[in-house]
């Protein structure tokens, strides 16, 4: 069948050759034909009457342009013409197959991704195949969310499958020392932009020879500005025969709205293979392009498939919380709606040091210009600057009524640049203004306070050491309000700004130094900007749960999610109760869920078709993601008991965190190797929490040295563009 398939396929371009071979002695008869390469036949008599005027006579199919074309000889009217069939829209190979990259041919890509209850299980699948004559190093790397924990890596070589197994880091070193010193490749895993990190292995495979790598990876998806958010990088470097994203989402609550979108989608051709459907409980999106949709343009052997890909999606919320049960574990999601918005009171404390110049305060003005458009005539600033010493726009908080906006804006466009560093006594003096504007009534009593730090360094004047400065930080708050530090670029300590927010009840954010790094401020602002509830907590039946955690949030903001998860005591269990109290902008609120366990039953009983123990393994995400953070700014005997909790979880649910190694065997040399990947963390090593030291021939030229765990060495990848043929070419 193939075979005469093929005969087909090449008769058919062989009469389109024909009938262009007809134009072609129509046009010379006329002589408005350009080619003068042709061979004029001298003979006499009325050639252009002669019956062969226009035939093809076929040469057969033969290489030409590295593609496989069909040749043939064009007669008629006097003149012969040689004619190659070589467009990729014709010829045998070129558009049905994508070009092969030193040998190897990545034939197949497909992101199978399982989403219930936001925990998403996704498996990323490449198989390629060597066809070359030698041993070629064949490369697997995916950028995946940092938030994601890595749970599986095997590699399978001619049908035989190696594992990957989830070792504590210290077991692993010896492995992965041996494999570095005898120059083999091993897993890496690095920060790879704003969102993600990047997982590489490599491996050599013998000529002829296939290989599937397949990485496995979990991640609880968190709600922003009233939306989960599902974020794939799509960038396989090639156009690749099977390439297929496929993700299936179940919901008890029910799906409310459902999008997906691209940044590479720039045509309708590519954008008719992306499909996306809700209904209910489920919801499904399918991205599955041709070769041809893959490509740049009809005739390229590049593709066009390099960029984000994001599905976003929120579910039915007929009340402020869900609470599902399955196993013996439960999870509880609270996201209320409808409330009124706290007013809140805003220290701004700004870093306007010397390194600040130029493009950086331009945006920090512009983001802070945005800022005071959204705030509300209920909300009290001030702004705090510091460099050398410290200055503010005015003695006390003040309201934020539409003249002390504008003379507010006046203020921020006037920011120079000076000086030196003093963070110390510029978060110091912003913290005492929040506390001074409580004690002395200044502020509604029912708002909030919180401060915003800005910086894009180290403090280099005033109390510099960073120890000294969390504990000063930490006595003036006192845990009555979030501090969120934004660091701006690379040349900082982000260890200690992260370090410092978290045990303060808020969070650190880096702002990259890109052209859009004041949508980044302000996109940070509107996430903290709408406070609907403060002091929230959550209760549940006493000696009922076990391994709770964290269940008590200083702030519940509009947008966000509050998660909760443990394990029940009892597998006997009718009924479930769970309180959620807060404040208002008005009064104390209290919210309250029960659930019968029958008719849990019922809502879940398309559990299965997901996976079913997916809240035990939310509740163990969770949880290690909480040990970690807490461990942060634990000492001695405190914090090896968060370690020791951290890796057992780790250990027994196979997640990859700072704590752990994978170490896949791998066949190379004859040598059982084993190849190790490791998490790195925002702020460098994610183990020691600093800095690694890398020998600059481990790493490409353009990578930070915030890797872990094994080096490869640096691969090449061939241009994305071909020259484009034409049609038809004349000889």
């Amino acid at each position: 069948m193939a075979g005469a398939q093929g005969d087909r396929t090449r008769e058919g371009k062989l009469s389109l050759a024909a009938a262009v071979c007809k134009q072609i002695v129509e046009l010379r008869r006329q002589d408005k034909h350009p080619n003068n390469g042709g061979r004029q036949n001298m003979e006499t008599g009325d050639a252009a009457k002669s019956s062969n005027v226009g035939d093809l006579q076929d040469e057969g199919c033969v290489p030409g342009r590295g593609l496989r074309a069909c040749k043939g000889v064009c007669k008629g009217g006097g003149w012969v013409t040689n004619l190659v069939l070589e467009c990729p829209s014709l010829a045998d190979s070129p558009p049905t197959s994508p070009k092969v990259a030193n040998g190897v041919e990545v034939y197949s890509t497909k992101i199978n991704s399982k989403v219930t209850s936001r925990f998403a299980h996704n498996v990323v699948t490449t198989r390629a195949v060597n066809r070359a004559d030698t041993a070629k190093e064949v490369s697997f790397d995916v950028e995946l969310p940092k938030t994601a924990f890595i749970t599986n890596f095997t590699l399978t070589i001619d049908g035989v499958t190696y594992p990957g197994n989830v070792k504590e880091k210290e077991v692993a070193k010896k492995q992965y020392e041996k494999a570095v010193s005898q120059g083999k490749t091993a897993g890496l895993v690095k920060a790879s932009g704003r969102k993600l990190e990047k997982f590489t292995v490599s491996v050599n495979v013998a000529a002829g020879s296939k290989v599937t790598f397949e990485l496995t990876y979990e991640e609880l998806l968190k709600r922003h500005k009233g939306k989960y958010e599902m974020y794939l990088k799509v960038q396989p470097k090639q156009l690749i025969k099977h390439f297929e994203i496929d993700v299936d989402i179940f919901e008890p609550q029910g799906i409310s709205m459902l999008d997906a979108e691209a940044s590479f989608i720039t045509n309708d051709l590519l954008g008719s293979a992306l499909t996306k459907s809700f209904s209910g409980k489920k919801g499904h999106v399918s991205f599955k392009p041709s070769l041809d949709q893959q490509r740049s343009c009809p005739t390229c052997t590049d593709s066009l498939l390099n960029g984000d890909f994001t599905i976003t999606y929120d579910v039915n919320r007929e009340s402020p919380g869900n609470v599902q049960i399955v196993n013996g574990y439960f999870v509880h999601f609270f996201a209320p709606k409808g409330l009124p918005v706290v007013p809140k009171n805003v220290a701004f404390v700004i870093d306007i040091s010397g390194s600040m110049a130029g493009r950086k305060l331009e945006q920090t003005k512009e983001a802070l210009l945005r800022i005071l458009e959204d705030m509300k005539e209920e909300d009290y600033l001030n702004f705090i600057l510091f460099s050398g010493d410290v200055s503010t726009w005015k003695e006390h908080l003040v309201q934020a009524t539409p003249e002390n906006l504008q003379e507010a804006k006046t203020f921020v466009k006037s920011m120079e640049d000076k000086g030196m560093t003093n963070i110390n006594d510029g978060l110091l003096r912003g913290i005492s203004m929040l506390n001074k504007a409580r004690e002395e009534h200044r502020v509604p009593e029912r708002s909030t306070s919180i401060v915003i730090m800005l910086t894009d360094g180290d403090a280099n004047v005033g109390e510099s050491r960073p120890e000294k400065i969390q504990e000063n930080v930490r006595n003036a708050i006192g845990g009555k309000f979030p501090l969120y530090n934004l660091g701006f670029g690379n040349n900082l300590n982000y260890n200690f700004l992260e370090n410092m927010a978290l045990e303060n009840h808020g969070f650190a954010r880096r702002i990259y130094e890109d052209s859009d790094a004041d949508l980044q401020l302000q996109g940070f602002y509107e996430e903290v900007a709408n406070p609907l509830l403060t002091g929230v907590e959550m209760e549940y039946p006493e000696n009922a749960i076990l391994g709770l955690t964290q269940n008590t949030y200083q702030h519940f903001y509009d947008g966000s999610e509050i998660v909760v998860a443990g394990r029940l005591v009892g597998e006997d269990v009718n009924s479930f109760k769970a309180d959620v109290k807060g404040h208002g902008a008005a009064n104390d609120l209290t919210f309250t869920e029960e659930v019968d366990m029958k008719e849990m039953e019922k809502a879940l009983q398309e559990r299965d078709y997901i996976f079913g123990n997916y809240i035990e393994r939310l509740w163990a995400y969770l949880t290690i993601e909480q040990l970690l953070e807490k461990r942060k700014n634990a000492h001695g005997e405190e914090k090896e008991n968060l370690t020791a909790q951290a890796l057992d979880l780790s250990l027994k649910y196979h997640f990859v965190t700072p704590l752990t190694s994978m170490v896949v065997t791998k066949p190379e040399d004859n040598e059982d190797e084993r190849a190790i990947a490791d998490k790195p963390g925002e702020g460098g090593d994610s183990h020691t929490g600093e800095p690694r030291d890398v020998l600059p021939d481990q790493l490409p030229a353009s990578s930070k040295p915030l890797l872990l765990r094994g080096w490869g060495p640096p691969l090449h990848h061939p241009s994305s563009r071909e020259r484009r043929c034409p049609l038809l070419q004349h000889q």
